[in-house]
């Protein structure tokens, strides 16, 4: 395998979808203690979120209780109720680059701003025949990390 020019530091995020987020939110913040910090809604997203966390910076951990902005439109984020795992990557633009050129699907819409303020893009869960490699079935969101988090985990 060829030396990258980035580092995987750690997990960001898991994404949870349900169809009501206030059954989640019970479970996640009221019984186990997460933290709610924010809501993100976005149509074009067909998303509803509360993003919650647990830990303290820079090894928090956040969790996302996102339910659709409407129920019949895609992405259905409620599908599978495991919607996503976000890794912390050192340098995002650079990682983008060399799993691309290495055969890495993305899923559409580049790098862009996350729901936590964060760069962010996803891995397709599903290769096709220009780029073969993927999530194997699991959509992965690679999160660009700030400089307190890269200091903290760096290897």
């Amino acid at each position: 395998m060829m030396s990258k020019p980035f580092q995987i530091l750690g997990i960001q995020q898991v994404a949870i979808g349900g169809e009501d987020k206030q059954r989640l939110r019970k479970l996640w913040v009221d019984l186990l203690g997460f933290e709610y910090k924010s809501t993100f809604v976005s149509e074009r997203e067909n998303v509803d979120e509360d993003i919650c966390a647990i830990g303290k910076r820079p090894h928090e951990i956040e969790m996302d209780l996102m339910q659709p902005f409407d129920i019949e439109k895609k992405p259905a984020v409620h599908q599978t109720p495991l919607n996503h795992i976000g890794l912390w990557v050192d340098d995002l633009p650079q990682a983008v680059a060399w799993l691309s050129s290495q055969g890495m699907r993305f899923a559409p819409g580049g790098i862009r701003k996350g729901a936590a303020g964060y760069d962010i893009t996803f891995i397709h869960p599903k290769g096709n025949a220009e780029f073969p490699i993927c999530g194997e079935g699991v959509l992965i969101e690679l999160v660009q990390a700030p400089p307190e988090v890269i200091a903290s985990l760096s290897a």
